[in-house]
């Protein structure tokens, strides 16, 4: 009789122990002001390239195909170079990290994600990320900011992507960025 007593005991304090309200997490009082959100702008270049003795982007994968007018299912590994300018003399800011997976059958069109590293100015240390879509034979588009790391902490934005230079036989390619982000 005592040891089921003690065990009675022990369920009715577990259970008033285990329904103890927990303070500070959530409040009805106390309504939930975000952080303030900052816009950047920031406009630089792109040099991919794939050919010559020191290519910043390469072939992985590719598949077993001939038939393909395009490079479909093709991977490339980038680290490619970010300047203030177009020319290949100007100042480097940092470096592009990541992937181009060629996605499109009939179109050449790729899969990016790419980690947009700053190394030196006022963003040095931190990057964005980008995954999108990315339909190359159009001169203008789109990629989506998707996050960010450093000053660029949950952001999120846009970068509108211009063509600028393209050798399609040594798929060499400079190409302006001009990026909105929206972060904390």
């Amino acid at each position: 009789m005592e040891k089921s007593l003690v065990s009675a005991w022990i369920l009715v304090l577990s259970s008033a122990m285990a329904m103890a309200p927990c303070h500070g997490y959530y409040s009805d009082s106390k309504p939930y002001v975000p952080a303030p959100q900052k816009v950047t702008r920031l406009h630089f270049f792109l040099h991919d390239t794939m050919s010559g003795k020191d290519p910043s982007a390469v072939t992985v994968a590719r598949p077993n195909a001939t038939t393909i007018s395009v490079p479909f299912g093709e991977v490339i590994v980038a680290n490619d170079p970010l300047t203030v300018g177009p020319d290949t003399t100007s100042e480097v800011i940092g470096n592009a990290q990541g992937l181009w997976v060629s996605t499109g059958r009939d179109v050449l069109t790729l899969m990016v994600y790419l980690d947009f590293g700053f190394t030196k100015g006022e963003f040095d240390g931190s990057s964005i990320s980008m995954f999108s879509r990315n339909l190359i034979t159009e001169t203008k588009r789109e990629l989506a900011v998707v996050g960010g790391r450093g000053k660029f902490r949950m952001a999120k934005g846009f970068a509108q992507l211009k063509t600028y230079f393209r050798n399609s036989t040594l798929r060499n390619s400079i190409v302006e960025y001009k990026v909105t982000v929206i972060h904390y």
